[in-house]
């Protein structure tokens, strides 16, 4: 089945935040941010952005009718900055104006008397300072100090993994509409609808039943939406609240970038111990998050990197330590992958350390630990349906690894300017949000009297096909055609307490509550059926009441018809919570994922010598993607999140100054992947596996777990300046930007002797 959405994108007729009808009366906002990272304000002069022609009103603090916070897992983030600022950008002032360009003009008009304070963008610094937004937490298991004195080779080093800008194609907005009594209908691009709910009617002192939210869908997300849309709906909402007219603001890309949160940069410290036939016996990490001036989800993230911390390999001995440090930049947050791949990149520049150390390859070390049916993770999960070994033979023998190899060594002897490099990217990664709590879901389901049928649930559709799979899941379950069915857009009123849209849980949290509910909807229509035709073994096929295995004449229109008419209820509300999931984080032990997925992948690059240029030339992969339901989207879904997984590895090097200014603010100095970045080959094949019973239809989750394939690039890429240059002290320090490989090809030649130093 196709993506749903596909004709309307082409035709340009998909409606996004930004094309909904202007409604009469509507006004304009914009922020007036912080023009120092950090400082005490000591007084606002609004008197000139209020006097130009237009400008409605300007709203402050001090304009909140509730409380001044939108913090989400612990209440340090306001609206509003009134006393401190801590970010360049943070949101001091709201101008209200008829239109847009009159809103951006006043802002600018805005003046701000701020005494300095110290600015801090090192999360190392940050901790020594004590400024820490939760106290550190450590997931162990065995015995990782004694375990070292067993070790053959012992190996430490530090690892550092940069931000990401999300940079979604839609920016940030919000479009609030007044309602009678009070209530505000707020259209939101977010992909977590009840945390805006919860927000808005936290800064406005309202109940939540005053406030609807409605999405139709998302130009992008990526996990920058799922807390990071609070901020800008709740500004509108409070416009929308104070004048009682309509209020919309869609950030200026400019804007977007200067304002938002982030991927988490890393900075890390390891150990690893390995015996004479390299097992991992021993391993230990510091990992140090750069939360940014707030929690945001930080906390959440920076938990996923401790469960992420082995990656796919069974590790006896293990303790990891991770600190979520405050920092005055933007408080980053949510990004595919949710702390996984940071965890995962940390591990893995242990193992090519020592591999390079050894004068082994790195994929010896990586086979040999792999994880195996029935081992426990360090979290206390014992590996069920463990697939590591099985990709990892399949994505070898299938591609040929030992001639790849060969391909490499082989070209690297004959050309001196130019090398190849190759490296081995397995992955594990846990499916579930990890606070059990999150993990529910609930669907609506009409059956109109005509046969046709609506559905709604929280899943948010965001470019990654869930609207098309709920379609699957109901026809399949009603035995209909596609075509009758109809996704409503996702709205609070509708489906109510809705968990975002994230952690690769969407389809199976939302699949399965509607599948729940089209059960139930079928059993009340079978038994209309039973009496109809006076017969107990009936089914519904495509569309027609079967009586055991011969058709009848009772189709599904005159079916419908007849449960209307008998009075019996043609809707169903669903909820479903994953069974089995637990966690106690006093012990750090527990069963927090409902299954996982996993994978490898080949990735091959080839570096310019003389330029520190290169192309990723390959990647292939075989995925465990269970009992996929549809193959297109799954496809898509795989391809998008290894480039961009590329990208945060290579080429997107987010970057602020010591004061804590965006200097990669635009695109010019910001750049992500473009078609030409894309391998030439790009190969997955979807290994045959059983999938998972708490999978929809055992078609497992697919859109964050392929990103960390992408961190193969960068260890391609290692392993290529290695081979023009092998005494380099290439530190592993992603991205791995053409600027850092030249310096690496050349980082003796560029070390001065102390005769020149003098």
């Amino acid at each position: 089945m196709q993506n749903i959405d596909s004709f309307t994108h082409v035709r340009g007729e998909s409606l996004y935040l930004d094309d909904l009808p202007i409604v009469n009366g509507t006004l304009y906002a914009c922020v007036f941010g912080s023009p120092v990272a950090h400082g005490r304000i000591r007084s606002l002069d609004l008197a000139d952005a209020r006097n130009l022609p237009g400008v409605v009103r300007i709203l402050t603090a001090r304009d909140i009718p509730g409380e001044n916070q939108i913090g989400g897992i612990i209440p340090d983030e306001v609206l509003l900055a009134d006393q401190t600022v801590d970010f360049w950008g943070m949101p001091i002032a709201l101008v209200v104006a008829e239109t847009d360009e009159i809103a951006r003009r006043a802002a600018t008009l805005i003046r701000a008397d701020i005494d300095p304070l110290p600015v801090v963008t090192d999360p190392r610094e940050a901790c020594a300072l004590g400024q820490l937004i939760v106290p550190p937490r450590t997931f162990q298991t065995g015995d990782a100090e004694a375990a070292f004195a067993d070790c053959d080779y012992i190996f430490e080093g530090r690892a550092d993994s940069g931000g990401q800008e999300h940079l979604y194609l839609e920016t940030q907005g919000a479009y609030a509409i007044p309602l009678e009594n009070g209530n505000i209908r707020l259209f939101s691009s977010t992909q977590g609808p009840t945390a805006v709910q919860r927000a808005v009617a936290r800064v406005l002192g309202l109940g939540m039943h005053k406030i609807e939210i409605d999405v139709t869908r998302l130009g992008g997300g990526f996990g920058g939406k799922e807390d990071g849309a609070n901020l800008w709906a709740a500004l509108v909402a409070l416009a929308t609240h104070c004048l009682r007219r309509p209020v919309k603001y869609v950030l200026h890309r400019m804007e977007d970038l200067r304002m938002t949160g982030k991927r988490h940069p890393y900075t890390s410290d390891f150990k690893i111990g390995l015996t004479k036939d390299l097992k991992i016996r021993a391993y230990t990490a510091s990992l140090y998050q750069d939360a940014g001036a707030s929690a945001d989800l930080s906390p959440a993230v920076l938990e996923r990197s401790l469960f992420h911390a082995n990656n796919t390999y069974f590790i006896p001995n293990l303790r990891v330590t991770a600190y979520s440090c405050r920092t005055n930049l933007p408080s980053n947050t949510a990004f595919r992958g949710f702390g996984g791949p940071q965890g995962m990149f940390v591990i893995e520049a242990a193992i090519a350390k020592a591999a390079e150390e050894l004068g082994v390859s790195a994929l010896d070390i990586q086979r040999a630990n792999l994880l195996r049916e029935g081992d426990a993770f360090h979290y206390g999960q014992v590996a069920d349906g463990c697939e590591a070994e099985a990709c990892w033979t399949d994505a070898a023998t299938r591609y040929d690894l030992p001639e790849l190899q060969r391909e490499v060594d082989e070209f690297n002897r004959q050309n001196k300017l130019k090398k190849k490099g190759l490296a081995v990217m397995p992955i594990c990664f846990g499916i579930s949000f990890t606070k059990k709590w999150m993990n529910q879901a609930r669907a609506l389901v009409h059956l109109y009297a005509d046969g046709s049928v609506g559905v709604s649930t929280g899943a948010v559709e965001m470019g990654q096909g869930v609207n098309t799979k709920m379609v699957q899941v109901a026809a399949r379950c009603l035995s209909v055609r596609p075509e009758r069915i109809k996704i409503e857009p996702t709205n609070t009123t509708r489906i109510a307490n809705t968990s975002p849209t994230a952690a690769s849980a969407t389809s199976d949290l939302n699949g399965k509550a509607l599948q729940l509910a089209c059960q139930a909807l079928t059993e009340r229509l079978l038994g209309v059926a039973r009496a109809r035709l006076q017969a107990e073994e009936v089914s519904i096929r495509n569309e027609v009441v079967w009586v055991g295995n011969k058709p009848s004449d009772l189709g599904w229109n005159d079916l419908i018809l007849e449960a209307y008419q008998q009075r019996v209820c043609l809707s169903e509300h669903a909820h479903y919570a994953t069974p089995g999931i637990h966690y106690d984080p006093t012990v750090e032990k527990g069963h927090p994922f409902a299954y996982h997925v996993y994978g490898t992948a080949l990735v091959g690059t080839t570096v310019d010598c003389l330029r520190g240029t290169y192309t990723v030339d390959y990647v292939r992969v075989t995925h465990d993607f269970g009992q996929s339901m549809n193959t297109i989207v799954d496809r898509g879904q795989a391809e998008g999140a290894i480039v961009q997984g590329i990208g945060w590895m290579t080429m997107e090097d987010l970057r602020y100054n010591a004061d804590g200014r965006l200097l990669s603010n635009a695109l010019s100095t910001y750049k992500i992947p473009d078609i030409y970045s894309v391998p030439p080959v790009l190969d997955i094949h979807f290994l045959e596996t059983a999938g998972s019973d708490y999978a929809i239809f055992r078609s497992k989750a697919v859109g964050e777990p392929p990103l960390m394939y992408g961190i193969g690039a960068y260890f391609a890429l290692r392993n290529a300046v290695r081979a023009f240059n092998p005494s380099s002290n290439l530190p592993f320090d992603a991205p791995m930007t053409p600027e850092k490989v030249l310096l690496s090809l050349y980082a003796d030649a560029l070390v001065p002797t102390p005769e020149v130093a003098s």
